[in-house]
């Protein structure tokens, strides 16, 4: 198959994705090419990634358990390392138990193939992340889906279901950074014989999770944890049923025992509060400041804070002139947004300094001039 023409189709609708290397460790600064940056763009919230204490807690992981896990879990791979955070897992999240699983995108696939026989319908918001979507398409139901965070369309659209069904939802939104309200989604799901599953990989360690009784929760612990990997939390059969009927569970090598032992560090890191706290400074001093200089950026409480841009092109020449003003911010195009909500996505950590963040507002202000 000859792919040049699609290549040269994508780089001259602007929607051309390059890698960037990064020389060194995740920060809040990094080196590319031999430049170094702040960094805007990364998911490491809680700047964990690059922690003393969660990289130390790693080298003693590798010390007992090696470099790898050798093997799937059902067969020789599941150490007591997996074990003993999945137990912290479940008990952080209040659920009876939690799985591991390697990624995010597998973990929400994971559910969905254990499911393919047990649904006869699902909803998901509009907004939803791509693994949701996938996952649907995978187990052969039609895609249906709602008004981003719009409870009488999903009460609509539910109301002409019939059987056993799944209402799933982003937990916070990765692109515009809002969140859903679960408890008004759960009371949509009791009235309609459904299953709330909620993902909810850009809240975890940030926002207290609300999970409501008998439904699915997934998060991931390669953002505000630091690490790698996601799990699912819910009632013991429910973990159970997923042990024994998700493929990319059963298939699928387990993460390294170490990232285990590192990612219990973080969690304990998590519960003492500090980072997050530090966070949540440094989004309020972002929506304040960028709203003192007149910035449109989109509401969110979130980490994550998008500047609607409106063009694939006009979002890519603002993202570079950041990059030459030394600013590392990431141009969301098509087929991440759809076309017409082209935008900058600004994610903030726990490490920003409050000068950082004046700094790279002030910049993108002279640069949408």
């Amino acid at each position: 198959m000859d792919f040049s023409n699609k290549l040269s189709d994508l780089k001259q609708q602007h929607l051309y994705r390059s890698r960037k290397v990064i020389d060194g460790a995740q920060d809040t600064k990094i080196v590319i090419d031999g430049k170094s940056l702040i960094n805007f763009c990364s998911n490491d919230y809680l700047s964990l990634a690059n922690h003393p204490l969660v990289k130390e807690t790693f080298k003693q992981g590798v010390d007992e358990y090696g470099a790898g896990s050798g093997s799937s879990h059902l067969v020789s791979g599941h150490s007591k390392a997996h074990h003993d955070l999945e137990e912290a897992l479940a008990d952080y999240t209040g659920q009876k138990r939690a799985l591991l699983f390697s990624t995010g995108y597998s973990a929400n696939l994971g559910v969905f193939s254990a499911f393919k026989d047990e649904l006869d319908w699902i909803l998901q918001d509009k907004l939803n992340h791509a693994s949701l979507i996938d996952g649907n398409q995978l187990i052969g139901l039609p895609l249906q889906r709602y008004l981003h965070n719009d409870i009488t369309s999903l009460k609509k659209k539910a109301e002409k279901q019939s059987g056993k069904g799944m209402i799933v939802t982003d937990t916070v939104f990765s692109m515009d950074g809002d969140q859903a309200n679960i408890d008004d989604l759960q009371k949509i799901a009791n009235f309609s014989n459904a299953t709330l599953m909620q993902d909810d990989a850009h809240g975890f360690g940030i926002f207290n999770a609300n999970i409501p009784k008998n439904s699915i929760y997934m998060a991931t612990l390669g953002k505000a944890a630091g690490t790698m990997g996601a799990f699912v939390a819910g009632n013991a059969d429910f973990i159970e049923f997923l042990i024994q009927k998700s493929r990319p569970y059963i298939y699928t090598t387990a993460i390294a025992p170490a990232i285990c032992v590192a990612t219990l560090k973080s969690l304990e890191l998590i519960k003492q509060g500090e980072q997050k706290s530090k966070l949540l400074t440094n989004i309020d001093f972002f929506r304040n400041f960028s709203k003192a200089i007149s910035l449109p950026i989109s509401k969110s409480n979130s980490a994550i804070q998008p500047l609607i841009i409106g063009d694939s092109e006009k979002a890519l020449n603002i993202s570079q002139k950041l990059f030459d003003q030394d600013f590392y911010v990431s141009a969301i195009r098509p087929p991440t947004v759809p076309k017409g909500i082209e935008r900058l996505r600004i994610t903030l950590s726990a490490n920003h300094t409050q000068n950082q963040i004046e700094q790279l507002l002030t910049q993108i202000k002279h640069a949408l001039q």
